[in-house]
């Protein structure tokens, strides 16, 4: 059966925090989607020099945020693909499941969304939903992508997973940034103890 619309949200999710579950079920509700897939990169090219955690434990962290909630969902695809991850090439394959597509991404990166790979063919498979947040930098030429992108009041969540490592690493605590889970998987696993 061909499920209605569903969204795509990428991303490192090193570690998945509460901003980002937050943000997905405002998402589901405003856009009314079926489900929403979080699809943990193997490697991002906007991110080529950054030093991930595991590919099995950032999986294992986002499988257990969201295991509670009947419209979220997780997909291994781009982490079983081993190279770095095209959202392009994600989103061929999603297509083959899901009549309709929303790819959902942060203002910061519809600006830049010229340069991203096969970026016409990505508004041929999926539409653009844009968190809409305050951005600071006023946009002087926007590219294209901005006339079709589908822009959307999300809450501003001030957590970072780069926080919340520094915070692991510096032995602060995390309750309030992420699920319980995460955190019992976090400390049972040693993860960011020596972030810098």
């Amino acid at each position: 059966m061909v499920l209605k619309t569903v969204g795509i949200f990428g991303g490192t999710f090193d570690p998945i925090h509460f901003g980002h579950l937050i943000t997905a079920q405002t998402l589901v509700e405003k856009r009314k989607l079926s489900k929403i897939i979080f699809v943990p990169s193997f490697t991002s090219p906007h991110k080529i020099n950054y030093k991930y955690s595991e590919p099995e434990h950032r999986f294992n962290m986002t499988k257990l945020a969201i295991s509670s909630h009947p419209n979220f969902d997780i997909s291994d695809f781009e982490i079983n693909r081993d190279e770095v991850s095209y959202t392009y090439n994600t989103l061929a394959e999603f297509a083959k499941k899901y009549e309709s597509l929303e790819l959902i991404i942060g203002f910061d990166n519809l600006i830049s969304f010229d340069l991203w790979y096969k970026a016409d063919e990505i508004v041929k498979i999926a539409d653009l939903v844009v968190l809409k947040r305050t951005y600071d930098k006023e946009i002087k030429k926007p590219n294209k992508f901005f006339s079709d992108a589908i822009f959307v009041d999300t809450p501003t969540i001030e957590i970072s997973s780069t926080e919340i490592r520094k915070r692991v690493s510096k032995n602060l605590p995390i309750d309030y940034f992420v699920p319980q889970t995460v955190k019992e998987y976090i400390h049972e696993n040693k993860l960011y103890l020596n972030y810098k």
